[in-house]
């Protein structure tokens, strides 16, 4: 799917698919993005070079994982970021590459599938962002999708603040595989959102062709900048929290266990001396003098008493009961 949004000269807003491309050419004032999505690698690679792309920088966007990154060339920015497909409050997310290519008149964005901030978009103010520059309209979209992921995250604190207070009331094994499972997905976040932060680092002290020092731009990179620089650092908070619980769970497991291996003990600490007096005068041996005790047994019995009582005695003296 190719989706286009044409800016004549005029001022006069088209939408359409790669037809108005010929038209965007025969106008020199007007502006053109390009949007494509879900076509065949031969015909992206094919509409991308006719554009003007670099080769490289179009064998980089048409690859399925490649890592954030920002490259200069002649005629275009290439920015690759971290985009969304899917994402929830439970931090299930589905990323993928998207791909901006800023020229001075031209925007290109290229994405495997449907990008809730390219659609969103496209549905209302790229019109607007686009009469401003190519490189205003590329920001937003990544404004937008930084939008997406810090509502998303906001509510996720709630829920993390309601599983604290659930593993501080008892806790459940089912508790902790939550808490590892978020913790996985604020790892794969965090890295997301480092790379992001570096791309906007390097869009504030590098001066780039289609990313001129002006002021209205300087703020919107420095806004995108905030954004990312937050979520990182929530992220990281998340991530620690989420650390400190699950270390909780185990450290209050472990003082669970360890009471129970106490009171064992205790009871082994008792049984072991009643068990040896039992197996001795269990053998009955004639030579034994005390089988013959005519209160041997009552007096074995008060021994076996007096040793459980004061054991008892004893181990409740150094606090073990």
């Amino acid at each position: 799917m190719i989706r286009t949004l044409w800016l004549t000269s005029g001022g006069d807003i088209r939408y359409g698919s790669d037809e108005l491309v010929a038209q965007w050419r025969n106008d020199s004032g007007s502006r053109l993005w390009v949007d494509i999505c879900q076509e065949s690698e031969s015909r992206e690679r094919e509409l991308l070079l006719s554009l003007g792309c670099h080769p490289l920088a179009v064998s980089d966007a048409l690859r399925d994982r490649h890592p954030p990154k920002l490259e200069e060339f002649s005629d275009f920015t290439f920015i690759l970021y971290r985009g969304i497909a899917s994402f929830d409050t439970e931090l299930n997310h589905s990323g993928q590459s998207i791909s901006f290519f800023v020229g001075e008149r031209l925007l290109i964005s290229r994405h495997p599938v449907p990008a809730l901030s390219v659609d969103m978009m496209m549905n209302d103010g790229a019109a607007a962002q686009l009469q401003r520059g190519t490189a205003f309209l590329a920001l937003r979209i990544m404004h937008a999708s930084a939008g997406i992921y810090l509502d998303n995250i906001l509510e996720f604190e709630s829920q993390l603040s309601d599983l604290e207070d659930a593993v501080q009331e008892g806790g459940s094994d089912q508790h902790m595989r939550e808490l590892i499972s978020y913790r996985s997905r604020l790892v794969k976040l965090r890295r997301t959102f480092n790379y992001h932060k570096n791309i906007t680092d390097e869009l504030r002290s590098v001066d780039y062709n289609q990313f001129p020092d002006d002021d209205a731009l300087n703020h919107v990179v420095i806004d995108l900048h905030d954004r990312f620089e937050r979520l990182h650092s929530l992220t990281q908070m998340f991530y620690e929290l989420c650390g400190d619980l699950i270390n909780g769970y185990i450290s209050v497991t472990s003082h669970q266990l360890n009471s129970t291996m106490r009171i064992l003990t205790v009871i082994t600490a008792i049984f072991v001396p009643l068990s040896f007096l039992a197996g001795v005068y269990g053998m009955n041996f004639d030579r034994m003098p005390e089988l013959h005790a005519h209160n041997g047994y009552f007096i074995l019995l008060g021994v076996m008493g007096s040793l459980a009582v004061g054991l008892l005695w004893w181990f409740r003296k150094m606090r073990w009961l």
